[in-house]
């Protein structure tokens, strides 16, 4: 007998899409990855420039890299609605900000995910990049801009700290010459 606590599957819910805006309307299982077709659930019908409301003129699909389910990459084809503005002819987009930064290739679900690897579970950026089935460069980029963004760029980073600790240390005698490093400890 079910427990009657279980609630019906959910994908959006599952592959935490809510999160971004997007809802869940289709999957495919592929040998090497699994693509979850999405659409934005917030509506975007007004013209940014004159605020008449827009006629729906096409869609256009958008691949992000997501965080992987199942030991595998994890793709999401995003439907993005088009706009026509029949008062001042402007064409726009739906706002996919929520779900990726602009001209993104990996969603911010799957850059929280590289991110938490690399740092926490030290995870390198290779083992990373396949995570998300993108290459090392598009990976390493845009993790080191999610780092910055989220870690650097926080100007309450250091609220709380009472002592800052720094300690160098260098290595002689190495094939390649001296090597240096300086760790920093709070």
């Amino acid at each position: 007998m079910l427990n009657a606590t279980f609630a019906a599957p959910d994908l959006t819910t599952f592959c935490r899409l809510d999160e971004l805006g997007l809802e869940a309307v289709g999957q495919r299982l592929e040998p090497d990855r699994a693509v979850i077709a999405c659409r934005i659930v917030e509506r975007d019908p007004w013209c940014r420039k004159c605020g008449a409301e827009g006629v729906p003129r096409d869609t256009v699909t958008r691949r992000l890299a997501h965080e992987p389910f199942g030991h595998r990459p994890t793709t999401l084809l995003v439907r993005v609605r088009r706009y026509r503005c029949e008062h001042c002819g402007r064409t726009w987009r739906q706002d996919t900000s929520k779900a990726a930064p602009a001209r993104a290739k990996i969603s911010r679900g799957g850059l929280t995910w590289a991110l938490t690897g690399i740092v926490i579970d030290h995870l390198t950026v290779s083992r990373a990049a396949a995570g998300l089935g993108v290459s090392w460069h598009t990976a390493n980029n845009a993790i080191i801009a999610e780092g910055k963004r989220r870690l650097i760029d926080d100007p309450h980073r250091f609220d709380g700290v009472t002592t800052i600790g720094v300690d160098e240390h260098v290595w002689r005698h190495t094939r390649f010459g001296d090597k240096y490093v300086t760790v920093i400890i709070d």
